[in-house]
């Protein structure tokens, strides 16, 4: 086997290491005590002479130390995240000290339920005490702690390892710089403990099972092999599985009516249930799965507020459409609530069939989003980056100066200031702004593609729709929010603008004139739905919805008792000077408005309503 051919990190060693002793046992969440405690782990790279260059990779319930490489020429397969992990990958070991353990109660080398109990000198079983994944994280800095780690620059699991990121960056604000939560939740729905229920007592109920202590003859291997099916059916989505299996029969086209797997997805769990009881423990995926359900940070911090207030970690979270394990919303559920605590928290949902499992899968769409992600956070001051060929990370030289707009936009805004850019796109305009006037820039986009762009360039951003408003920002808590370019493709500009107004203190609007005597000039003329020369589109595809005018504007802002602070208008690439005529020669507008009544809050209407009170008191 060629391993370089892969770019792999090569031939690798899982180590073992005590991190806790048996006459002083760790103290768990559950109230015994534990020890000794002994852990898996595998490195990848080089520890830079600064230790800032350390990454810790946290598994999922099947997972182990073995991320990346192979342990033999030959291994059939690499480690379970080979294709995140190694030189020039997304996780670049030519860059980055990659660090991988087996987390306590696993069964691949660290303490768990089938190591052997120093009291009994035989297997644990069903005596290995309850642990959490708050129990994990601890042990999992001890080993740190042991290596000579003194701060990661990230942290990043997918699924329980997204569990296991999140308890970082809570417990050990100061250790971790990043952090990579990836398609995980703050806390398991009803129906994923029903599974996981399902699945343990598929277990339990197996003749093989003898109480936890099967080890030395035929254990719950049926048990062990039908959960796993169970839960393999939750990692799926229903369109990954039309896709792969819809109703194909395993040999022939006519039923054998019997009992025996004969569709192609049958076949598959079995397949799936049977190389699992040839790997993993059954005690191990009962504590597992009961260490996973008990994850509630709410329920543990008192809200899920509190549980985030202490985070200092930079923060990327990744969803995936089609995940209904862990469903899109419980990570924005999360993502609300970093917002509303004012943290450092970008958020990307990625289209994809794959349902959970796309963690594992989705590389050539996740690995750009952590590439860029890992780039920016670790070496920020070095260059603006922006994201070439397959998601590389590229040089980009600072500011050419081609978006006149954008320098006009920047001249209302003050140095220093906290800025929202609502519609940000590739976050130029942001970039602009953090480096000319050293705002706090973040910044709101629906447009994957245009939320990678700002991720490399270190920009916050959210993927969202600013349709659905913006209640996860609380009151005046930006000095300004931008809507550049973006009026005139929503549905409910006066809807969105209350809303600006109501989270800054000052927005900013630009738009395009259709008054433009061009766009006049071309429906008189030739009839035709006039196409300003920044945005050549068709009227079938074109992201306009509205068309306004700038005496449309200036209504607008009457109607909805705004102020207006400052006007600029440009006719091509220079300011009109024409104020009177700007609605005839002004290709597009440059509003900084502000709220008459001293701004809409949450329990406010509009500025209308406080003007009739307002006379009403007088």
């Amino acid at each position: 086997m060629e391993l370089h051919l892969n770019n792999s990190v090569g031939l690798v060693q899982t180590r073992t290491i005590r991190v806790v002793e048996q006459d002083q046992p760790l103290e768990l969440v559950c109230g015994r005590a534990l020890g000794p405690i002994d852990v898996a782990y595998e490195t990848y790279g080089q520890l830079s002479p600064e230790q800032d260059n350390v990454i810790l990779v946290c598994h999922a319930l099947s997972g182990n130390a073995h991320a990346a490489g192979f342990h033999r020429h030959t291994d059939r397969k690499p480690g379970w995240w080979d294709a995140m992990i190694g030189p020039d990958k997304p996780i670049d070991t030519n860059r980055y000290y990659v660090i991988c353990s087996n987390f306590l109660g696993g069964c691949s080398g660290t303490t768990g339920p089938s190591s052997i109990n120093p009291a009994t000198g035989r297997p644990y079983g069903l005596d290995f005490p309850i642990v959490t994944i708050r129990d994990m994280v601890k042990v999992q800095k001890l080993l740190l702690d042991r290596l000579g780690i003194k701060r990661l620059l990230a942290v990043i699991g997918g699924s329980i390892g997204g569990m296991q990121a999140l308890q970082w960056m809570i417990d050990y604000p100061d250790f971790v710089k990043a952090a990579i939560p990836i398609a995980t939740t703050a806390h398991l729905s009803a129906q994923a403990i029903a599974f996981d229920a399902v699945g343990r007592n598929a277990i339990l109920a197996d003749p093989g099972f003898c109480n936890g202590q099967y080890h030395g003859h035929q254990g719950p291997d049926r048990g062990l092999a039908i959960a796993r099916m169970i839960g393999h059916i939750t990692y799926l989505s229903e369109e990954g599985m039309r896709q792969k299996f819809g109703r194909q029969l395993r040999a022939g086209n006519n039923y054998q009516y019997d009992f025996n797997s004969e569709f192609a997805v049958e076949t598959y769990l079995d397949h799936q249930g049977q190389s699992f009881v040839e790997r993993f423990d059954a005690n191990s995926y009962l504590y597992i799965t009961k260490a996973a359900d008990y994850f509630d940070l709410q329920k543990d911090y008192g809200s899920l507020r509190n549980a985030f207030a202490g985070v200092k970690a930079r923060v990327l979270i990744i969803s995936f459409s089609s995940d209904w394990l862990f469903p899109p919303s419980q990570s924005q559920a999360m993502v609300d609530v970093l917002v509303a605590n004012g943290k450092d928290v970008s958020y990307c949902n990625i289209e994809s069939a794959y349902g959970h499992d796309a963690f594992l899968l989705e590389v050539k769409t996740l690995g750009p989003l952590v590439r860029c992600f890992l780039h920016a956070t670790y070496r920020p001051e070095k260059a603006v980056v922006s994201c070439g060929p397959g998601g590389a990370a590229t040089t980009k030289a600072y500011g050419q100066r081609v978006r006149i707009d954008y320098d006009l936009i920047e001249s209302l805004i003050t140095r220093g200031s906290k800025v929202l850019d609502v519609g940000c796109g590739d976050g130029e305009l942001l970039e602009r702004l953090r480096r000319d006037r050293s705002v706090q820039a973040n910044g709101i986009e629906v447009d994957p593609a245009m939320v990678l762009e700002c991720i490399c360039k270190g920009i916050p951003v959210i993927q969202y729709d600013i349709e659905q408003g913006l209640a996860s920002y609380s009151d005046n808590s930006f000095d300004y929010v931008i809507l550049s370019q973006t009026l005139q493709t929503l549905r409910n500009p006066a809807t969105v603008l209350k809303e600006m107004l109501r989270v800054g203190r000052k927005v900013v609007v630009s738009f395009p004139n259709l008054a433009y005597w061009r766009c006049r000039l071309q429906l008189a003329l030739a009839g035709k739905a006039p196409s300003l020369q920044d945005r050549p589109s068709d009227w079938y595809d074109s992201p306009n919805l509205h068309w306004l005018s700038i005496r449309d504007f200036d209504r607008f802002c009457r109607d909805q008792d705004l102020k207006v602070e400052a006007r600029i208008f440009l006719a091509n690439d220079r300011v009109c000077r024409c104020r009177p005529l700007a609605n005839l020669f002004a290709r597009q507008a440059i509003y900084l408005v502000s709220s008459r009544w001293g701004g809409y809050g949450k329990d406010r209407t509009c500025g209308t309503i406080h003007r009739k009170a307002a006379i009403r008191g007088l």
